[in-house]
């Protein structure tokens, strides 16, 4: 892949740049030994929750869907709490970055390449996430499904970007470490690098990834900018 390849990377936001565990993990004393499980459920449910509304066509927000699936995974574990709903929610908008993310983005930004973010969170939560963990400044922009009001993996989402671009789908390389959402992107057109943190599987749906690397950082052997 060199430079005249493509003309965006496109990367999703949680789970890709930013580690959605961040939050619980820095309330784990206060959480307990349930932390990771709310943790994993709270992630599962705000997946469950984004698609069935989608599918429902009863659309609401991100911050909106978090905190829904938030109330679940702790009423799972007997730990319903407002004041702790009320910490781990705003600790959500200060998740950590995955500590290859920042200098990724700057490799990339040093290429000329534009880079985008293509999220299901609302633009406000999406952009305050993004400023609390210093990657906003690397960004060209961050997209949100709000406008749209229906949530990745739908077309109408991926079609975001490349209205952005002006370019053809095969035009974006798109990141995420989110296989579902691999799934969507190369369907949708879009090449693929699928950033394989946890050893998984693909899923056993249409679309598959062109790249499957361990890390971001890995993200700079598959292309060979002009100098």
């Amino acid at each position: 892949m060199t430079q005249r390849d493509i003309k965006a990377f496109v990367f999703d936001a949680y789970g890709t740049l930013l580690d959605v565990h961040s939050a619980v993990h820095k309330l784990s004393r206060e959480l307990g030994p349930n932390a990771q499980g709310i943790s994993d459920i709270w992630r599962t449910k705000q997946l469950e929750y984004s698609w069935l509304r989608s599918l429902m066509e009863s659309h609401s927000d991100f911050w909106n869907v978090t905190a829904d699936a938030l109330t679940y995974a702790l009423k799972y574990h007997d730990m319903e709490d407002q004041d702790l709903h009320a910490q781990l929610m705003s600790l959500y908008l200060e998740i950590s970055a995955y500590q290859d993310a920042l200098s990724t983005l700057k490799e990339i930004n040093k290429y000329k390449y534009a880079s985008l973010v293509l999220s299901n969170g609302s633009q406000e939560m999406l952009d305050k996430s993004l400023e609390n963990s210093g990657l906003q400044p690397l960004l060209d922009k961050a997209i949100s499904i709000d406008d749209v009001r229906i949530y990745k993996p739908s077309p109408q989402v991926y079609k975001l970007a490349t209205d952005y671009v002006k370019c053809q789908p095969e035009e974006i390389l798109f990141v995420s470490a989110n296989a579902w959402d691999v799934a969507g992107a190369n369907h949708f057109g879009f090449r693929v690098a699928w950033i394989n943190r946890f050893k998984r599987p693909p899923e056993i749906l249409p679309g598959k990834p062109e790249f499957i690397i361990d890390s971001l950082s890995e993200l700079s052997q598959l292309y060979q900018p002009n100098n």
